[in-house]
């Protein structure tokens, strides 16, 4: 049975409730092995983490006041803003530079590009973030996004592939890497049956997940803060060094991990997801161009009238010199 939260309490240090984005897996290795090493402890912290429901909806849970930090998707949090929401978490350090998001179809279908999608059905669990980010999807395209059928369904990606390949549905919304490990977990080879339309090919001004504080613990605790993204930030270079060590760390929290499945999964976040600017300039920061992007394509999808500011979302004030930033290795 997994369990719902995991404290990395030493005695003594700073209480930090955060909100992971699901259920504790290999695309969140690098939070587990800083605890194992003591980072946070090193830093005065004690982390508890606690597993989440999706990468947008961390953003939301945040705003209920029963979590200090959280990782959570950088995209919904300009949403929120633009929105008009004043309660918004801050984000302190990207960790995803390319978007996870996806539409898996069929290889042997005849979907092959976003034009393809009209008079499509899709799947999508009710709070996934591709799903959410759809109707921008659809604006960077030139897709009109009610020429798609999509039902919403609870299934977990493991039953959802196969009845997708069956032709239950034509595509599947979710994360790139998350699709392809639970369809090994079902028995697919996602190399062979699966083709993606990827955000990062159709909408590449998008970010994904990013690790944010609420504005009350950043101003009371702004030390604590720059702790967080030091220790997060050792524990994102220990993982690229030791994927095996990286991936025993999630299964001690979750002992009925798949870990091929997880480790393939975390192999693959860390070439698809961060393996792109982080390569030669490591990982943490954001290009401001590229969140004025986002918040035109969101403010323009969903009929926003405020387009926030670079500066509303993402304070990079607490992150560790560009020279100390954990590296991936180069493509």
């Amino acid at each position: 049975m997994q369990a719902h939260a995991e404290s990395t309490a030493r005695g003594g240090g700073l209480p930090v409730r955060f909100i992971l984005n699901t259920f504790f897996s290999g695309p969140q290795a690098w939070f587990f092995l800083a605890a194992d090493k003591g980072y946070f402890a090193e830093e005065g912290l004690e982390v508890t983490f606690a597993q989440g429901n999706s990468l947008a909806r961390a953003v939301t849970t945040m705003t209920t006041g029963d979590y200090d930090a959280g990782y959570g998707d950088l995209n919904e949090l300009v949403r929120m803003q633009a929105e008009g929401r004043r309660d918004t978490p801050i984000a302190v350090m990207a960790i995803h530079n390319r978007p996870p998001y996806t539409i898996a179809v069929d290889a042997g279908g005849r979907i092959k590009t976003a034009a393809d999608l009209p008079g499509a059905r899709l799947v999508s669990h009710p709070q996934d973030a591709a799903w959410l980010l759809f109707p921008e999807f659809c604006r960077a395209t030139g897709i009109d996004p009610e020429s798609v059928d999509i039902t919403l369904s609870s299934a977990p990606h493991t039953e959802m592939v196969p009845q997708m390949l069956a032709g239950q549905w034509d595509g599947i919304f979710g994360f790139v890497n998350t699709v392809a490990a639970q369809a090994i977990e079902a028995g697919v080879d996602p190399a062979v049956s699966l083709h993606h339309l990827a955000w990062h090919t159709h909408a590449p001004a998008f970010y994904g997940g990013a690790m944010m504080v609420t504005r009350a613990f950043r101003d009371a605790h702004p030390q604590a803060v720059a702790g967080l993204c030091r220790a997060v930030n050792r524990g994102l270079a220990d993982t690229v060094a030791d994927i095996d060590a990286a991936i025993e760390a999630v299964a001690r929290r979750n002992p009925a991990l798949d870990r091929k499945a997880n480790r393939a999964r975390l192999v693959g976040t860390l070439a698809l997801e961060m393996g792109d600017a982080a390569a030669t300039q490591g990982l943490g920061d954001v290009e401001d161009a590229r969140l004025e992007t986002i918040a035109r394509l969101i403010c323009e999808a969903k009929g926003y009238a405020h387009r926030p500011s670079p500066a509303e979302v993402f304070d990079r004030s607490f992150l560790v010199p560009p020279s100390e930033r954990a590296r991936m290795p180069a493509a």
